[in-house]
């Protein structure tokens, strides 16, 4: 791959990370009053760690990679927002993505003025390595990977994805938000066998955690300084830090919330693909699933009606007439397969 030095916009390799010479440890022994912190209600009255060592710590023995290579941000489009700042020239360099795919990734091109191209899926909704890269330039930065992609609920071809690793000297995102759904091996594993792979995931899925907005990175830790240099000094939150610890202490509870979904996404696929009105409910390895229907604008418009809130997605290619269930609780899932029967 390029250096990051290439890579990089040269004003960010420029900046220097916010210093903190505070530390956690020993923390009743010492007294701050470098901050212009209130001194009372503590400990809310202090900013939180910024380096997140302790949820750091956790979140390596959690999901099995080191310290130094996880970067915390505010939400993934916090992530995504801060790849752009770093790595991509307004009016000048590009990235390629997939489409269909989630809509980030081309929004925050679009605010910050860098082209965005897109290589569309074939039939079976999956990718090739070859027509990603054809369609780099020397100004192409990123490759912009979702899988199990959204909306289609489909994880892609891991040989694919490696080939496109591989075959491309700029930085590739794969975005693994619902990767924990699926029985495909993350490739968080293999950072050290690909430098310029980076892994974006979530406490918004699996951890059922959508409202702390936490997202994690994983890559290797000199890119990991690089968003550092470019994050604001408190990017998370105290309370969030706080919750998220208090939550990976809970690893069963999260593995169990992980069976209940598989087990209803399993019972609602089976269900979509008996209604006369549904053409098929392709499968999935996420926590949502693609149903293509004979008119989704009227199911859609029915189910709205009823109170049941679902995305419509026939506006994108390849997906007419298709609608993205999430799949809910049992009682949920119960109500909503109710009013299809009854439509």
């Amino acid at each position: 791959m390029k250096s990051l030095h290439k890579l990089a916009r040269p004003h960010i390799i420029a900046l220097k990370a916010y210093d903190n010479i505070r530390s956690i440890d020993d923390e009743e022994r010492k007294i701050f009053l470098d901050a212009n912190e209130n001194p009372f209600n503590k400990p809310y009255s202090r900013y939180p760690d910024t380096n997140q060592t302790e949820l750091k710590k956790a979140l390596s023995e959690f999901k099995g990679v080191k310290p130094e290579s996880i970067f915390l941000g505010n939400g993934t489009m916090d992530i995504v927002d801060i790849i752009y700042r770093c790595f991509l020239n307004p009016g000048i360099d590009n990235v390629v993505s997939i489409q269909p795919t989630r809509s980030i990734y081309k929004r925050c091109a679009d605010v910050y003025g860098v082209e965005y191209r897109s290589v569309l899926l074939d039939e079976k909704f999956q990718i090739s390595a070859e027509k990603l890269l054809a369609s780099k330039d020397e100004n192409t930065k990123i490759i912009w990977i979702c899988s199990p992609n959204d909306p289609t609920g489909n994880s892609l071809s891991l040989d694919e994805i490696i080939k496109t690793i591989v075959g491309f000297d700029g930085l590739v995102v794969l975005d693994e938000a619902y990767s924990d759904f699926s029985s495909v091996r993350s490739l968080r594993h293999d950072l050290r066998s690909y430098p310029n792979l980076i892994i974006l995931n979530t406490f918004s899925t699996s951890f059922s955690s959508a409202s702390i907005r936490l997202a994690m990175a994983f890559a290797r830790k000199e890119i990991i300084n690089i968003f550092s240099r470019v994050a604001p000094k408190y990017n998370v939150n105290g309370l969030t830090l706080e919750y998220a610890l208090k939550l990976l202490k809970s690893p069963f509870a999260i593995e169990k919330w992980t069976r209940d979904v598989v087990a209803e996404r399993g019972r609602m696929v089976q269900a979509f693909n008996l209604l006369p009105f549904c053409q098929t409910a392709y499968p999935t390895d996420a926590n949502f699933f693609l149903a293509r229907m004979n008119d989704s604008k009227t199911i859609y418009d029915y189910l709205i009606s009823e109170g049941i809130y679902v995305r419509d997605c026939s506006n994108k290619n390849l997906l007419d007439n298709c609608l993205r269930i999430t799949v809910g609780t049992m009682t949920e899932n119960t109500r909503l397969l109710s009013l299809l029967r009854k439509f």
